[in-house]
């Protein structure tokens, strides 16, 4: 899987070299030239999309739909992001149920009745037009449900490889899995929470692992262009905040002692205590949230600047650098893939210890 995930992330840093080198090459006529705007290229393909973009073919994209799901006044509206026709600045309108649709900044809006365009502010916020409940799949959400699917395929099979061995051994799938789940047990459960205690957050500690390692590697993966999971906030606290919910409901009385009345220092000192231990309670899964997603997303980030220098510098003698080290900080990204999920699984395994953890004597 290593080796697979070198050479993906080879594929996606040529990918995009090739494509950013093909569009300066193209826009080498003065008369067409567009002004290079670095932040928006960037943001564009480091936050979420109603829609997997592939390529630009004769200033043509070329994606894969995903399907839009509102509900609105009106009730359930469906109908498939290619009706927006690429268009993400809010100028292409979608008629559907009596209702108008339009797409701005890949946010769903909904125009007033009676509009027939969009409006927007000094600030270019949309004035005519108000956001619809929004459920649809767009590609993190997809790719999420890949990734169930990937994990749920890996350990069906190897279970199965275990079933049909008569020893035990495990071979195929069940070969590559075993030395991981044996690492995150010993080397993480039982030195943060103990022996006598591990077994229970096991499965918690196992899935958090293998869910973030599998999707960080999706994000390398260059056909998926910015479908990354772990960099998108709303996924990483919703990580966090289970986290934080197991920690607090495993917690015993004398985690919660420490907590509110610190055993063993004098009162005043309790007092001034106790309100830092209870921004440390979210502080923790914060951190945890903060930390995942800004790693992850720094590293496209990185690549994605370094790849607008051909732009910036408007010569195609740069591409060298700029693919040389993209795919340095790609080949770190390699090992960010697995050490993010380590130290995920390693602070929440830590955080179940702390709360667990009975009154020394």
């Amino acid at each position: 899987m290593i080796l697979n995930t070198f050479k993906s992330t080879i594929l996606s840093v040529l990918f995009l070299a090739t494509t950013f080198v093909g569009f300066a090459s193209e826009s080498s006529d003065p008369s067409q030239e567009k002004e290079f705007n670095a932040k928006d290229m960037i943001m564009h393909h480091v936050k979420d999309a109603h829609e997997f973009h592939i390529i630009d073919i004769n200033d043509k994209p070329v994606s894969i739909p995903l399907p839009i799901i509102l509900w609105t006044d009106n009730g359930l509206v469906t109908f498939m992001s290619s009706e927006f026709h690429h268009d993400d600045t809010g100028h292409t309108i979608v008629e559907k149920n009596g209702a108008k649709f339009v797409k701005f900044h890949e946010k769903i809006y909904q125009l007033n009745s009676g509009a027939s365009a969009v409006e927007f502010d000094a600030e270019h916020h949309p004035t005519n037009a108000s956001k619809p409940l929004d459920f649809s799949i767009t590609r993190n959400v997809f790719m999420m449900w890949v990734s169930v699917a990937v994990l749920l395929l890996i350990f069906i099979s190897a279970a199965r490889r275990y079933r049909k061995s008569e020893d035990n051994v495990p071979t195929g799938i069940a070969g590559f899995v075993e030395p991981l789940v044996v690492f995150v047990r010993d080397e993480i459960a039982k030195p943060m929470i103990g022996e006598s205690k591990y077994k229970k957050y096991m499965p918690y500690l196992l899935t958090i692992f293998f869910f973030i390692w599998i999707n960080n590697i999706f994000g390398l993966i260059p056909i998926l262009n910015g479908a990354n999971l772990s960099g998108n906030i709303a996924f990483t606290f919703t990580l966090a905040f289970f986290t934080f919910l197991i920690t607090s409901f495993s917690g015993n009385s004398n985690y919660w002692k420490h907590v509110f009345w610190m055993p063993g220092v004098p009162v005043p000192m309790k007092i001034f205590l106790m309100p830092i231990e209870i921004i440390g309670l979210f502080t923790k899964p914060i951190s945890l949230m903060i930390r995942l997603f800004a790693n992850i997303t720094a590293g496209h980030i990185i690549i994605l600047a370094l790849m607008s220098l051909i732009f910036i510098f408007k010569t195609v003698a740069v591409a060298p650098v700029s693919v040389a080290f993209s795919l340095f900080i790609g080949i770190i990204e390699i090992v960010v893939t697995a050490i993010q999920a380590y130290i995920f699984t390693v602070l929440s395994a830590l955080y179940f210890g702390m709360a667990t953890e009975e009154e020394h004597h």
